[in-house]
């Protein structure tokens, strides 16, 4: 979750456009205008201001009272500390240069380099994968042993109190560590990390989400989470490991660990680490459910906004290798070597179609299903929100953060217990059951407490349980209070300071009133018994649940379709998962869509808002642009970029028309990282004149200040040098995209979106800069229940 911090007050904009005129608020605010200046060195056009909120953090005064503040926060703002990636390649005459002299021969060597590093994200995927469930496995069964041995010790005796403490003592020391290196080490690793995942797809740069330390704090985080109780699974954070491997893998260096291996430096730009880690979100997906196909589509539909036939091939790849490789070393680990049938991290076991076939007029109670999974998610999403917006205000602490964690863990042990200790749901012990740790508690020898097992397994066997316990295995009240206790901590424990997915709980949720669901239905009807495999609606709930949470549609059939091994069920999933979402989308959004949206981070979706037609690019744009002519005094680019109340990332170049006009005719376009490295470099007109052996710089200068560009403030520009001059001619883009300034939102919207740019220039008729198009001059716009609203700007 974003810093939100806690001081209002108003500045500048520090928006990544070169611009700042404030178009009127839809939603009836004033109208901020503004005036153009030009200045009297070297025609740059200087930024307007835009009023925006500033939360800057001030805690003095509380922390010496020792008492924490409420956070304000307000849903309606974006973050302007959210930058966007450049995706759209800057065409210039040294890109152009180092094309020519590359042969036939280099560019089938950087596709095959391509293969290579897609590849290499399966295999490490996949090893991280096997590394999380042995290491999950391990942990969890010592601690369940420990327990149960503890548990059969006192229920003779008495003192099952001592129990109790020691569960809840051994899930909050687990959940404590998780906790302690999320908060203190590294916050962006907490969470299932899909959220930040869609966003860093969909083009935006979310600071740390793909760093090494991210990655060891979220394998090392989940694996204790998962073995401290909680109500989460393992199998989201796979996605955000393969994204991180991917963006580490495919860059051939670590910028953390500042190693540089010197191999794939062509790779080192947006544009190709943006299809890798399209890539390495694939591989988390396969790895997670064995569900190649599945991951495929996931990073179809959740994430890149860009898609090729190639990057598809290459993704699959990944996806593939992914899978094989956790299934190799799985069967090294079961001592089973070459046995590869273990599908992923969570195996749901196979569906024989002979024994929960379905029939036709079944179609109708699934789709019934799918109904109440979309309430239910809905219903999740709602109380997760406000329980979300409860913990920006209040528990933004770290401590706060480590003692509300422990505190679930605690409560999620002492809830457990308590049902497992009232309940009598006594069911024998036959060769059927799928458990590893039957407790017996108080029932009779032969016979273990079916409500232990729910509670007491890890979440992934109790899924597979569900599935595939034969009819009669479960007691309806059992599942009734089960669902409800598991609907409510997995709700609490979303969104705590620790790594944890929302897949497992969601299923395990689905799965236990989707089986009593079935239950109901043999008893009510005739042959019920015959027809209503409990398992068979177990399935059915448990996609339905996920649905209604989530909200995802194809790949979710798919990977429900692939990790059950049985093709017959595509269509009631499909119906179902499409039923979900449509009721859930009625009352709110999805669960990875809110937290995007609590985050303030400006997400392009894939449409422009609805009733948007009548807004034109001169209303969206903003303006006046700062500029630079073809030759730019060196003073005035160190000025611009120096200027600490504005932060833009891109600048028109322009070709002034005459004296009088305070407008120029657009010649290209220069980003603030290019100009950067320019002056790092010393790229001055006077010097090339003077010093004729100067190395002349090329794309790998550029390509090895990647990505972290050193700041203005640490290049050293001397008073002789300022008064030098740059020719920006080489360097620039000189085909930028543009549009006449009375072209609608939708498509400026469109072709925004569709080619992933950062800057589109906005033009007269006479080809003279008006305005800029960024992300956030777009993503503001949104359509609320009063129609067509704009969202506000603010420093976060």
């Amino acid at each position: 979750m974003a810093n939100i911090t806690k001081k209002v007050s108003w500045s500048s904009r520090g928006d990544e456009s070169g611009g700042g005129e404030r178009t009127p608020l839809l939603n009836g605010s004033e109208e901020v205008r503004y005036t153009r200046q030009l200045s009297g060195d070297g025609g740059m056009f200087h930024i307007g201001r835009l009023s925006t909120v500033d939360l800057e953090e001030d805690m003095t005064s509380d922390e010496d009272a020792g008492c924490p503040k409420e956070i304000p926060h307000n849903e309606k703002l974006l973050s302007l500390k959210y930058e966007s990636l450049d995706y759209d390649n800057s065409e210039n005459q040294l890109f152009l240069e180092e094309e020519r002299r590359m042969s036939f021969l280099g560019f089938k060597c950087l596709e095959i380099s391509r293969w290579v590093i897609c590849g290499l994200i399966g295999f490490l995927t996949g090893l991280i994968a096997c590394c999380i469930d042995i290491a999950v496995e391990n942990l969890a069964g010592v601690k369940y042993f420990v327990v149960k041995q503890n548990i059969e010790k006192f229920t003779e005796v008495g003192g099952l109190s001592i129990s109790l403490i020691l569960w809840a003592v051994l899930n909050a020391a687990f959940v404590m560590v998780g906790a302690v290196i999320v908060a203190f080490f590294e916050p962006g690793a907490a969470g299932s990390g899909i959220p930040q995942i869609k966003c860093y797809l969909n083009g935006v740069k979310i600071p740390r989400v793909v760093r090494l330390k991210t990655l060891v704090v979220k394998v090392c985080g989940v694996i204790c989470s998962v073995a401290g109780g909680l109500a989460v699974g393992k199998e989201g954070p796979m996605i955000h490991s393969g994204a991180v491997v991917a963006a580490g893998v495919s860059q051939g260096r670590s910028t953390s660990l500042k190693k540089d291996f010197k191999i794939f430096e062509y790779f080192r730009r947006d544009t190709e680490k943006r299809d890798f880690v399209s890539a390495g979100a694939a591989a988390g997906v396969s790895a997670a459910f064995g569900a190649p196909v599945g991951g495929v589509l996931f990073s179809l539909e959740e994430g890149a906004s860009f898609w090729n036939q190639m990057l598809t091939w290459r993704i699959f790849f990944a996806s593939m290798i992914s899978t094989f490789t956790l299934n190799f070393f799985l069967s090294i680990y079961n001592k089973k070597p070459g046995d590869l049938s273990s599908p992923g991290l969570i195996n749901f076991g196979r569906f024989e179609s002979d024994s929960v076939a379905y029939n036709l007029y079944e179609i109708p109670l699934f789709i019934v299903m799918g109904a109440a999974g979309g309430l239910l998610g809905a219903l999740f999403n709602i109380l997760n929100y406000w329980l979300t917006i409860f913990r920006i205000r209040y528990v933004h602490r770290p401590c706060l953060q480590v003692m509300e964690a422990m505190l679930v863990a605690a409560v999620t042990a002492t809830v457990s217990f308590a049902m497992i200790y009232f309940s009598n749901d006594c069911q024998p012990l036959g060769p059927d059951q799928s458990e590893d740790y039957p407790l017996q508690l108080f029932c009779a020898d032969g016979e273990y407490n079916s409500m232990a097992t729910a509670f007491f397994n890890t979440p992934e066997r109790s899924v597979r349980s569900l599935f595939h316990n034969p009819p009669g295995s479960y007691n309806p009240l059992t599942l009734s209070l089960f669902t409800l206790t598991y609907f409510f901590l997995a709700c609490w424990t979303y969104g705590l300071t620790v790594s944890a997915g929302v897949f497992i709980p969601s299923l395990l949720i689905g799965a236990a009133w989707g089986r009593l669901f079935g239950i109901l239905l043999a008893s009510i009807t005739p042959d019920g018994s015959i027809w209503a495999d409990p398992g068979k609606y177990a399935l059915i709930g448990a996609a339905a649940q996920l649905g209604g949470i989530v909200r995802m549609t194809l790949s979710l059939t798919v990977i429900m379709v692939e990790a059950t091994g049985n093709v017959t069920y595509g269509l009631p999933i499909m119906l179902v998962l499409l039923t979900a979402k449509i009721v859930g989308d009625y009352f709110v959004e999805g669960l990875y869509d809110i937290h995007i949206k609590l985050q303030s981070v400006p997400f392009l979706h894939l449409e422009a808002p609805a009733t948007s037609h009548w807004l034109t690019a001169r209303e969206v744009m903003s303006a006046p642009v700062t500029c630079f002519n073809r030759i730019e005094k060196v003073g005035t680019i160190v000025d611009v970029l120096s200027n600490t109340s504005t932060n833009h990332n891109g600048f028109p170049v322009v070709v002034p028309v005459a004296a009088s006009d305070d407008m120029g005719k657009v010649c290209g376009l220069i980003l603030r990282s290019q100009l950067i490295v320019l002056l790092k470099h010393k790229v001055f007109v006077e010097l090339a004149r003077s010093r004729l052996t100067q190395r002349k710089l090329q794309l790998k200068d550029f390509r090895d200040a990647y990505p972290r560009f050193p700041p203005i403030q640490s290049i050293h520009v001397s008073q002789d040098e300022r008064e030098c001059m740059m020719d920006l001619t080489e360097f620039m883009n000189p085909t930028p995209y543009t549009v006449p300034q009375d072209t609608s939102l939708p498509r400026v919207f469109k072709l925004f979106r569709a080619l992933g740019l950062r800057h589109l220039v906005v033009v007269d008729s006479e080809n003279r800069v008006v305005g800029l198009v960024t992300r956030k001059d777009l993503a503001r716009y949104h359509l609320g229940k009063h129609g067509l609203e704009e969202m506000q700007l603010a420093q976060t």
